[in-house]
């Protein structure tokens, strides 16, 4: 890969231990495939590295609540592992891993617009899409883009951050924080009826938020083509006007063909093509949501990456 821009990179050994039960799909592993990847193609030494810091319990209460934090501590405390119904595990270190996950989003935020990068993205997990204000959900503990958009807000003094999330699974919990909230706009492409089952095209947010929350709920089986279709046509006129002080990205690379989870038809051109349309119309930050076969996953992260670092958005007409 060759850098054009400069584009940082979030990553700890930290991530790693965060873990659950053998067979299941979030693993450390995920990150590894990526750095791996990274490292074999040579991008890995031309990223600026971002050395995460754990957010603060206020940078959390943000956007949960008190009550949401305890339960998750208390259950890494127990070590009996079972956030949710079924599939959102933690271990005892998960509370601190979680809080550097979302430390890592705060500081690449801090790095960008900075200006110390140009973008950047965060290898972090777990992943945070998923969880609302009061529950952990979908692999995920605490919403990792949703506390970077209102720290970005309340430090930062951004009027304005959209979020941006094509993970194949909507990201309720980020649209369930911000539904009522016309100064960040949420944007989601993905699968449906797929789980967690929200994301209805009419779902487009509640009293002073109605109309900043635009969803794409798209059938199985949806490919490149219908996805920059939603771009050109909606996505990026609705961002252009929207003109946000910060274009946050839910990574989630889960929409790939090859995905064990998914059923889309992406590929790896596909988001190097997303990222294009997007990346000129404000600062860019992503973070790791989904993203389940480890080959697809590395090549997609390195494809996104490319795209951000060149220096002409290269746009479909």
């Amino acid at each position: 890969m060759t850098l054009h821009k400069t584009i940082g990179l979030v990553s700890s050994d930290v991530y790693l231990e965060h873990v659950s039960p053998g067979g299941h799909p979030e693993r450390p592993e995920r990150l590894c495939a990526i750095i791996r990847y990274l490292k074999e193609r040579g991008s890995w030494n031309h990223l600026k590295h971002i050395p995460p810091v754990a957010a603060t319990i206020d940078h959390i209460l943000a956007v949960h609540t008190q009550q949401h934090i305890d339960r998750v501590l208390n259950v890494c405390e127990r070590g009996d592992g079972l956030l949710d119904e079924g599939d959102t595990f933690a271990v005892p270190k998960s509370f601190q891993v979680a809080l550097l996950a979302s430390g890592g989003v705060i500081d690449a935020i801090d790095a960008v617009l900075g200006k110390k990068v140009d973008s950047a993205f965060c290898a972090v997990r777990p992943p945070g899409h998923h969880a609302e204000r009061d529950r952990a959900m979908g692999f995920c503990l605490f919403n990792n883009v949703a506390i970077g958009a209102r720290y970005a807000q309340q430090e930062h003094d951004l009027a304005r951050v959209a979020i941006l999330d094509w993970d194949v699974h909507h990201g309720n919990g980020t649209q369930h924080i911000f539904d009522q909230d016309p100064s960040v706009y949420y944007i989601s492409l993905h699968q449906y009826p797929f789980y967690p089952g929200t994301g209805a095209r009419e779902e487009r947010g509640i009293g002073k938020g109605e109309g900043f929350t635009l969803n794409f709920p798209l059938p199985a089986g949806t490919g490149e083509t219908r996805y920059l279709q939603a771009f050109t046509e909606e996505i990026v006129p609705t961002l252009e006007s929207f003109n946000p002080g910060l274009l946050l990205i839910s990574a989630g690379f889960d929409a790939h063909k090859d995905d064990p989870l998914g059923g889309m038809k992406l590929t790896k051109d596909s988001y190097a093509k997303m990222t294009d349309l997007v990346k000129d119309i404000a600062p860019v930050v992503s973070a790791l949501e989904g993203g389940y076969n480890l080959e697809a996953l590395a090549r997609c992260t390195d494809s996104h990456l490319n795209a951000l670092s060149r220096k002409s958005s290269n746009r479909l007409d």
